[in-house]
């Protein structure tokens, strides 16, 4: 642990903190202001593609419409890229002539891009051609990011409308966002991200791959493609998946420190911002600052664990003779960014569930290792994914609300409307489905032979490896302990529904919430209203997100990292 690695964190969360307000504002600018940011050039864009695809941006959505649009769209972009994936052969731009993706493969992708969980389980240079990566890959990430976003403006909108004074009982339209986001956020930040990625050397082309000779003789392979463009959306919409099979530890991904620290900062930037746009929907900037504060808190904590249980070197390598581990444990990573940027990195992809990695996971101390699957069992709450960490952690919001109306007596209240057994119902069942995916899912996968065999470790690491698996699957993260090999007919198929389910079964319970609130009568804070727009409230809603995930998770932990830690320095690894 040294100086410049604690600058490197400080210098991170101050800029992300500066980067919060103006892109807060800019986003409630383009979703709820009268007039959008540069309409003769965005403006003419949206309204074509109203027109194009006959939506009418007027009319608004009740809560099922929303979500059946949701839903219907999702459908079809899984099937738009099942169908590229299976056609590959035959289709442009794929000079490696790459033959057409195995169907439980090509389902599981297609699962994971709709998701945006970009979980692979495959070797992008050498299972998917440039027009894949592009048309189906790419452009997913795109309208999974802008559909997350979407969802939670539509949560926003249920809390924040106050129906009795504008009349509107609706949650906006799911078209009009999802162009919205595509056309004034991610479009035109990844274009100036993809040209600054380009000016640090990340490859975009389309080449044929180069044929080398090594100074050993041998001959080497090196892939081409149009990383940066494919990077940009990548980071920016929290989607993770790598254009190579080494991710954000490629050279040509991510080849200087620069590039590595903005890579982090953009996985953060617009969950972050959207609790500024919170703030301005509520007509009350505390509210946003609230769930900046405790996300913020989490986050930290997460890179304190995770760079002092690295820093500390392997456990079970302690007292060998004539060996010094004074670098700290540096299996697995790249030492052209060095320990602290590689624990903030895995810290921060989890948190924001992205799943990019630039370090291996699978190679962290026991500790070091259990912050990011904490961070993805959290439920997407420490800043999360693009919308999904919003409306994740109003959902806690609502719990923490329960429990402190069931503290002091009172039917507990929300920025003025009462909370009651509807909205508590939908909030349980969103709350449950996650750990059931993830519980259900790991105790078939650790107990049957044909999923077992997958498993490279036995013991508490293989466990952990299991375990990972399926809470990234859940968690929409995309991330994993590499020692699972993926690629087989059982843990495609169950991976693809555990995406599937981890974001879809959770999203309409959001939506229903939304629907019955946005109706609901706004009643002036009183005497006894229990603020929520202060540090009070911020500590409550961290103990109700750690409480809720360690009654939940902390045995099967106790039996996979946790175990491992302790039996490591006895020597007794799996």
């Amino acid at each position: 642990m040294t100086a410049i690695g604690w600058a490197q964190i400080a210098l991170y969360f101050m800029i992300l903190l500066a980067l919060t307000k103006p892109l807060g504002s800019y986003m409630f600018r383009v979703f709820e202001g009268e007039r959008q940011p540069l309409p003769a050039v965005f403006g003419r864009i949206e309204r074509f593609l109203y027109k194009l695809c006959g939506v009418d941006r007027t009319r608004e959505q009740s809560w099922t419409s929303y979500a059946f649009s949701l839903l219907a769209f999702s459908l079809f972009t899984l099937l738009v890229t099942y169908a590229i994936e299976r056609l590959q052969r035959v289709l442009p731009l794929n000079p490696q002539r790459l033959g057409p993706v195995e169907p439980a493969l090509a389902f599981n992708t297609a699962a994971s891009f709709t998701t945006n969980t970009n979980w692979q389980a495959y070797t992008p240079e050498t299972t998917v051609s440039y027009l894949t990566q592009m048309a189906a890959l790419a452009w997913h990430n795109f309208t999974s990011a802008a559909a997350g976003l979407g969802v939670a403006l539509a949560l926003a909108r249920g809390f924040t409308r106050n129906a009795s004074a504008t009349g509107k009982k609706t949650l906006g339209n799911f078209w009009v966002d999802l162009i919205r986001a595509t056309v004034y956020v991610l479009v035109p930040l990844c274009i100036i991200y993809a040209l600054f990625l380009v000016s640090q050397g990340v490859l975009q082309n389309v080449s044929r791959y180069r044929e080398l000779v090594t100074l050993e003789g041998a001959r080497q392979t090196l892939a081409m493609g149009p990383t940066a463009s494919q990077e940009a959306i990548k980071m920016l919409g929290i989607n993770g998946g790598g254009f190579f099979n080494a991710n954000s530890a490629h050279p040509f991904e991510n080849p200087t420190p620069l590039t590595n620290f903005v890579q982090m900062l953009s996985m953060l930037a617009i969950p972050a911002g959207l609790t500024w746009t919170y703030g301005r929907m509520a007509r009350d900037q505390r509210q946003g600052w609230a769930l900046f504060f405790a996300m913020a808190v989490l986050a930290v904590a997460g890179v304190l664990c995770v760079y002092t249980a690295e820093a500390q070197g392997n456990p079970a390598l302690r007292g060998i003779a004539h060996l010094e581990q004074l670098g700290g444990n540096l299996e697995g990573k790249e030492t052209r960014f060095g320990l602290a940027a590689s624990a903030l990195f895995a810290t921060v992809t989890t948190a924001a569930s992205c799943g990019a990695v630039n370090a291996m996971h699978d190679s962290f101390t026991a500790l070091g290792g259990l912050v990011p699957l904490v961070n993805i069992q959290l439920g997407e709450v420490v800043f999360g994914g693009v919308g999904a960490g919003l409306y994740g952690v109003l959902i806690f919001v609502l719990l923490t609300v329960f429990i402190a109306g069931l503290m002091v007596g009172r039917t507990p209240e929300y920025l003025g409307k009462k909370i009651e057994a509807r909205e508590m119902k939908f909030a349980m069942l969103y709350v449950l489905i996650f750990p059931l995916l993830i519980l259900g899912f790991s105790a078939w996968g650790a107990a049957a032979s044909y999923a077992k065999s997958s498993v490279a470790n036995a013991g508490p690491h293989g466990l952990s490896e299991i375990l990972y698996a399926f809470s990234s699957g859940a968690g929409n993260n995309g991330s994993a302990f590499a020692g699972l090999n993926a690629n087989t007919r059982f843990w495609n198929v169950a991976m693809a529904f555990d995406m599937l389910a981890g974001r879809f079964l959770m999203m309409v319970p959001v939506l229903a919430i939304a629907g019955s609130m946005v109706g609901k009568k706004v009643v002036p804070a009183g005497p006894g209203t229990f603020p929520t727009n202060g540090a009070l409230f911020a500590v409550l809603l961290i103990g109700v997100i750690l409480i809720a995930g360690a009654l939940t998770f902390f045995p099967v932990l106790s039996l996979g990292p946790i175990l491992e830690h302790f039996t490591a320095p006895a020597g007794r690894l799996y």
